[in-house]
């Protein structure tokens, strides 16, 4: 059970997710214009991506199995989307 200092940093479940769909459209939208392609700028921001959501996690002492999404989940569904591009990128 998370203390009542814990709970003034927990975010909605929504919110988090709304963050996270933001953060993929700006990273689309970066990427498209990337100089090397799209796949190759798409993976680059999204390995970024998860060092970065890995820091803020440290930096806030977010609990990495915590029962409420947090930048550690983020950071996963950033490592799941860089795999993906790496597959596809691979069959291309």
């Amino acid at each position: 059970m998370p203390q009542s200092s814990d709970m003034s940093r927990v975010l909605s479940p929504t919110r988090v997710i709304a963050r996270f769909a933001v953060r993929i459209a700006l990273l689309a939208a970066f990427a498209a214009f990337g100089s090397v392609g799209f796949a190759r700028s798409l993976s680059a921001l999204l390995w970024m991506s998860i060092i970065l959501c890995a820091l803020a996690a440290l930096v806030r002492r977010e609990p990495l199995f915590g029962a409420f999404l947090n930048h550690w989940d983020e950071g996963v569904a950033f490592g799941a989307l860089f795999a993906l591009v790496q597959v596809v990128n691979g069959l291309a």
